[in-house]
């Protein structure tokens, strides 16, 4: 990690995480403001920030990102895999680091916004014990291939799946073909869009705090 984690803590006992991963270029502090407008007291969230390394997209400029992005028109045929694979191993112990402080794998949330979000799926859907629940933002599915949903973890728990109608980065199909997806094999998937662009909204928001409060409680 090229930054140390922008922690928000928790303003009674702690009996819940989330971790919550950034789009390309941004860092933890991007999400972390809004995000605590919408927490439950009781919910700790960290918002980790992405190492910095040079995208193929923007002609090798160097920005904090999870992983290599080539091309933003064949985003589902062509993901860095290998970057995907090792930004997972650093949400994993951060996991690791919530379970050992003594909140349980399945009290902690996993969400993320845009490439953020495509890791979060990912980390979710890999990760080999019980989460809480997964979000995903305006994003897409990190794999080429749909790996095969018996090797896969954590298919009963919640999914909110959310995105801009007119997002002009990551456009609709994404967050479309990225839903028919996952409802192959997730048991409770929810897949919502807005009026918004490749952001966030105050109705996003405010489905996101319902999301989690059902998800950990008040």
């Amino acid at each position: 990690m090229s930054m140390r984690p922008v922690i928000l803590k928790p303003r009674i006992k702690q009996t819940s995480s989330m971790v919550f991963l950034h789009g390309l270029g941004d860092t933890g502090h991007g999400w972390a403001g809004m995000l605590n407008t919408i927490r439950p007291d009781h919910l700790k969230v960290i918002c980790p920030t992405a190492p910095v390394i040079p995208i193929t997209l923007n002609l090798g400029f160097r920005m904090p990102a999870w992983f290599d992005i080539e091309s933003l028109d064949n985003l589902e045929e062509e993901t860095d895999i290998e970057g995907v694979k090792k930004s997972a191993e650093t949400v994993y112990g951060i996991i690791e680091d919530e379970i050992r402080s003594g909140i349980p794998s399945n009290r902690i949330i996993i969400g993320g916004f845009s490439q953020g979000a495509a890791l979060a799926l990912y980390c979710s859907l890999h990760y080999p014990k019980p989460l809480a629940a997964c979000i995903a933002l305006s994003t897409f599915f990190p794999e080429t291939r749909l790996p095969d949903p018996n090797l896969l973890n954590n298919k009963d728990i919640p999914f909110f799946q959310a995105h801009g109608e007119s997002d002009n980065i990551l456009p609709l199909r994404y967050g479309v073909n990225t839903s028919k997806k996952l409802k192959q094999f997730l048991k409770q998937h929810e897949f919502r869009t807005y009026n918004i662009q490749h952001e966030t909204s105050d109705r996003e928001l405010n489905d996101m705090k319902l999301f989690i409060e059902k998800v950990v409680g008040h």
